[in-house]
């Protein structure tokens, strides 16, 4: 009869790196979910990462997850509500309102750009988390503080903010791209989603915004 070799197995590489971070029976938090979510995002595994594979991470079974969150879905806005929350500065109140603004608009622009995560978030559906909130409503006061009423504010708003979003999603679809030809036509194409050229847009957009003052 073959008996069974006593020399011990080999772990996988998998629960070899995490079997340190096993969460123990009925320690597991939301908070700990949403930390290893976004090392996983952070390392380039957004696509890739689903229930199973987080579980894994933490060494707790799948429908452990659930008694925390709801979905992916749900997990994704928790993580862009982390990293709006490190990238959201507002800038000094010393600058001039367009100033402002710009910094704003460009510092929402970069992050949805770098950060694929938020940005699939900002496209899904409205953003309402605390520092979402926090952003809208320190960018429409200084509209306001410009000289706008409140309901002009709020559509300056609208329309800065559609416009960083939409624009960074163009910019982060052809982050990489490069002509195979020698077509200037496409070259200058190509140059409309720059963050050069998204400045260039935004004092357009500015210039609007001031001539209602």
């Amino acid at each position: 009869m073959p008996t069974r070799s006593s020399a011990p197995q080999r772990r996988s590489t998998r629960t070899e790196k995490n079997a340190g971070r096993r969460a123990t029976w009925g320690s597991l938090s939301r908070e700990q979910v949403i930390e290893v979510a976004l090392e996983n995002v952070r390392g380039g595994r957004l696509e890739t990462m689903t229930i199973r594979s987080l579980a894994a991470d933490l060494g707790v079974a799948p429908m452990s997850l659930y008694r925390h969150i709801r979905s992916k879905d749900d997990l994704l806005d928790e993580v862009a509500e982390v990293l709006l929350k490190h990238a959201w500065r507002p800038p000094s109140r010393g600058k001039t309102w367009r100033n402002w603004i710009v910094e704003a608009a460009n510092d929402l622009r970069q992050l949805l750009v770098d950060e694929s995560c938020v940005l699939y978030v900002y496209l899904r559906h409205p953003v309402v988390t605390s520092t979402a909130i926090e952003r809208m409503e320190a960018m429409i006061e200084v509209l306001r503080s410009a000289g706008l009423t409140p309901a002009k504010s709020r559509d300056a708003y609208a329309a800065i903010h559609t416009y960083t979003v939409g624009f960074a999603a163009l910019e982060a679809s052809r982050a990489g791209w490069h002509s195979d030809s020698n077509d200037e036509l496409a070259s200058q194409l190509a140059g409309f989603a720059t963050a050069k050229q998204f400045d260039r847009g935004l004092v357009y957009l500015l210039d609007g915004i001031a001539a209602g003052l």
